[in-house]
């Protein structure tokens, strides 16, 4: 865990090119007309204009409406190609532990990890802060989409494993799924991952309350940043074999803080606002 992230050698950026003489000669014949074959299960290959207008109405659509996971995971795909998500392969090809997830590639389900196991760990191991969080809000592992619009076989893998480890990146930190902790997670994503989603995601900054913005700007925007920039590639981690360590010692070799406690902080805003409600009610009578 002390190496998560390593630069990539020249070498081995020749070796893995972001593209393959495979999916070069498929773009080459490449249209509408003369569509190619799937590259794997599920996947959906798409012309450059067809990619462009996915990009488009998926950010329009998930900027009207942040809940829809699915545009998020649409615009994801569209936007991760042709350089972010090969990026985010050769990080994991430069990583002894990357490198054993794409041999091994794992899935997070509520089967593969054994979600009743993870409730008996200690309070606080990795796996039982995870599913304490799933439960507190109400989410289930099994609810990510699968990758269909990136060409690339291992590439998909790679943006799948982003996808299902998000709620690990939820449950380290303690941020929330509503849009302040959403937004929060993203910008420390962005800055870990370089996925465009992730910064285009902060758009929906717009969509909050004024006091959410100040809440933002001042403490967890910063946070972000400062963990964003130090911290290791999270997506070298390999979660199945940490849901034992202690859920401190792992944000220590992550470099990441522990964010303030969103919850808490709304929490305490809310009873201060009731009192300032009944002190001008009792003025007033």
């Amino acid at each position: 865990m002390s190496a998560l992230r390593s630069p990539s050698s020249r070498g081995l950026r020749k070796l893995t090119s972001h593209r393959s003489p495979l999916a070069t000669s498929t773009c080459r014949s490449f249209s509408i007309l003369n569509r190619p074959k799937p590259n794997y299960p599920g996947h959906v290959p798409l012309t450059t204009i067809e990619r462009g207008a996915l990009a488009l109405g998926s950010a329009f659509g998930s900027l009207i409406n942040p809940r829809r996971a699915d545009l998020i995971a649409a615009l994801g795909e569209a936007t991760a190609t042709p350089y972010f998500i090969y990026r985010l392969r050769d990080a994991m090809l430069s990583n002894p532990t990357g490198r054993r997830i794409l041999r091994d590639r794992p899935r997070i389900t509520s089967e593969t990890l054994q979600m009743s196991y993870l409730r008996t760990l200690p309070e606080n191991s990795v796996g039982r802060t995870y599913a304490t969080w799933l439960d507190r809000e109400g989410v289930s592992p099994d609810t990510r989409d699968s990758v269909q619009y990136i060409d690339d076989e291992e590439c998909a893998y790679v943006m799948q494993r982003y996808r299902e480890c998000h709620d690990f990146y939820h449950a380290v930190t303690g941020l929330p799924i509503f849009v302040e902790g959403e937004l929060a997670l993203k910008a420390l994503e962005f800055l870990n991952t370089l996925l465009p989603m992730t910064g285009l995601s902060l758009f929906a900054f717009v969509r909050m309350k004024p006091a959410e913005k100040e809440r933002f700007l001042t403490l967890h925007l910063p946070w972000a940043i400062r963990s964003g920039l130090k911290s290791e590639e999270l997506i070298n981690v390999y979660w199945e074999e940490v849901l034992e360590k202690d859920v401190n010692e792992l944000r220590a070799e992550l470099n990441i803080e522990q964010p303030p406690d969103l919850r808490e902080i709304r929490k305490m805003m809310r009873q201060q606002q009731k009192r300032e409600k009944e002190r001008l009610e009792q003025m007033s009578s």
